[in-house]
């Protein structure tokens, strides 16, 4: 046997027993002709002590090692003396006096550190750790994303199973279709010119399900989309997709709401996190509401600062910038900054005058709120002499302003001034420490409207996509004015991302070859759907469900900066795998085999 226990388990029960262990050497220390090794596996780290006294050959066997090597070690559990116990680890009340040692396997030294479990998470470089993925993998901070993500797969599998669903795997080589990001094509060795595609998501397939009477239907996908990484997004990642027949919204926010809350709860209680919800029930707000009090449909609720509008105040001032913005048909509106005015200056000031410009604001009007005396305020800023005292007074009164507050305006195109104060009010949030980071704030955003003004062929563009419910009092709408028509389409939000998305689908076939004219399908692109109109004939239960993202919950859970951190093996933000060296040339032969000439890129 390599062991007969892990690194993790000896205590004061194990003493006088013989064990053997195996692992890698975390450290080797030298005191006084002793030898003391700190093995480290996957579960903890044990002590060992090598003592010439008690056995010379594996004392010089010891002598030999380094840092990495991995060994077999069979000893004797001995009680550590009292002043010598360390509290901070799991086997910190024992050691093995080591009797028996074999190297196993030598290693070069590291290309980093790996700390210990006393340790703080060292900064190395990014490119370093994922070219060598497998070591970072040692460093506790990675070993327990790991673990975390698959207790919490493993709760959720249990909690829906539990619920009467049945996980099911939809295909990976499966059909491009016109729709969402790019696909990543594969191409056929046996249909030369044709290709398959990775899926984007199973939407079709589950959805096909539904059809076949699988009611309820669950898989941890893995998905595929031919775009740009960020910090919250990969092109690879892994979706929880759901579900389920004869429902309505409020089914499927309702199981939403009760697993992730079993399932944050679940992991406190376990230690493995240390996030709290910030309410309960979750808020259900309304779109409309959203993009007018936070600028975005993935507020971040653990905050106030929330944005109103001020036009019926400002309507004929003598500010030119506020009053050609209402007379073209834009918006003014504006957000408390609280006490910012005793923490900004000038400078800090323009920076964010600059950060605004970055979505299409032309400027940053504001008004320092410098004290308060019963409801007049004292005002400061290069606008008030057009405001006029009157209408700064009443904006002030209408922010609730309150003495050392900053006011910040945006004057625009309405979806200039929702995106613009939307992003400063995350940076307000920020710069302020306005932010609970130890909590939770999920919600739900619905009421979407069903389309966007227009694509790229002047017709209607899905709000989220084709298969989209309309609401069923808007349903006439659609032969009216579409753009008026409100969805079955709901966001699942946290901490400022979109976790999740999901809606009630199209059931009728009619319905849904009606969405496909407005949004201006030819007959060659409705024929890509062919196999789903055709089931539709053959009867089709209402049903809708939802795709909560699990590497950007993840990352939120154990507040990780970017979801690179909590995926195995991520790629980077220019697409490629480090460790492998993905994407990478292939040999001649297996590009004739698959009838691909490559046209290299001309300088």
């Amino acid at each position: 046997m390599y062991r007969t226990h892990t690194c993790g388990d000896l205590n004061k029960e194990h003493v006088g027993q013989e064990v053997t262990l195996a692992g890698w050497v975390q450290s080797r220390r030298d005191h006084g002709g002793l030898i003391f090794i700190d093995l480290r596996d996957r579960y903890g780290v044990t002590q060992v002590t090598f003592d010439p006294a008690h056995n010379e050959q594996a004392w010089k066997i010891a002598e030999e090692l380094r840092s990495e090597f991995v060994i077999q070690i069979r000893g004797k559990v001995i009680a550590r003396p009292e002043g010598m116990i360390n509290a901070r680890m799991a086997t910190g009340a024992v050691e093995l006096v080591g009797t028996e040692l074999v190297i196993l396997s030598r290693a070069k030294t590291p290309p980093f550190e790996i700390e210990s479990d006393q340790e703080a998470p060292r900064e190395i470089n990014e490119e370093r750790r994922f070219t060598y993925r497998y070591i970072d993998f040692r460093r506790p901070s990675k070993k327990k994303n790991l673990i975390v993500r698959h207790e919490a797969i493993h709760f959720i599998r249990n909690f829906l199973s539990d619920e009467g669903f049945l996980e099911v795997e939809t295909p990976i080589l499966t059909k491009s279709s016109p729709e969402g990001a790019r696909d990543y094509l594969v191409p056929s060795r046996t249909e030369k010119g044709m290709f398959y595609a990775l899926p984007q998501s199973p939407q079709q397939y589950k959805q096909l399900l539904m059809v076949g009477g699988i009611d309820k239907y669950f898989q941890v996908a893995r998905c595929l989309r031919d775009e740009d990484a960020r910090g919250d997004r990969q092109a690879e990642f892994t979706q929880l997709d759901m579900e389920m027949s004869f429902i309505e919204p409020d089914d499927i926010l309702g199981l939403v709401e009760r697993l992730f809350t079993s399932l944050v709860n679940s992991l406190n209680e376990r230690g493995l996190i240390t996030k709290k919800i910030m309410q309960s029930p979750w808020p259900r707000l309304s779109f409309a509401d959203v993009m007018l009090k936070y600028g975005i449909d993935k507020p971040d609720l653990r905050f106030g600062c929330e944005i109103q509008e001020v036009n019926d105040m400002v309507r004929g001032c003598g500010f030119g910038v506020f009053t050609s913005a209402i007379d073209s048909g834009g918006v003014v509106r504006a957000i408390v900054a609280p006490g910012a005015s005793e923490t900004f200056s000038r400078s800090v000031i323009d920076e964010l005058t600059e950060y605004v410009k970055k979505y299409g604001a032309k400027g940053l009007a504001y008004i320092k709120v410098i004290g308060k005396e019963g409801d007049v305020y004292a005002l400061e800023s290069p606008i008030n002499k057009f405001l006029g005292e009157d209408v700064a007074q009443r904006i002030a009164q209408q922010m609730n302003a309150k003495a050392g507050d900053i006011i910040f305006f945006g004057a625009d195109k309405q979806q200039i001034v929702e995106e613009a104060l939307g992003m400063l009010r995350g940076e307000l949030g920020k710069r302020l420490g306005l932010i609970d980071t130890t909590v939770l704030g999920f919600a739900f955003v619905k009421d979407f409207p069903l389309f966007e003004p227009y694509n790229e062929k002047g017709m209607y563009a899905p709000m989220h996509h084709m298969f989209t419910m309309p609401k069923p009092e808007d349903i006439p709408l659609l032969d009216s004015d579409p753009l008026k028509a409100l969805s079955w389409q709901y966001d699942f939000i946290c901490n400022g991302y979109e976790v999740g998305g999901g809606s009630v689908r199209i059931h009728d076939a009619a319905l849904q070859a009606k969405i496909f004219d407005l949004i201006g399908f030819d007959d060659v692109q409705k024929q890509e759907f062919a196999h789903m109109l055709t089931a539709f004939e053959y009867g089709v239960p209402p049903h809708g469900g939802m795709a909560p993202g699990l590497d950007r919950i993840l990352m939120l859970l154990l507040d990780e900066p970017n979801i690179r951190e909590v995926i195995p093996f991520p790629k980077t933000g220019e697409g490629r795998d480090l460790l492998v060296g993905a994407p990478s040339a292939v040999d001649a032969k297996q590009l004739k085999e698959l009838g691909i000439i490559v046209q290299r890129p001309t300088a």
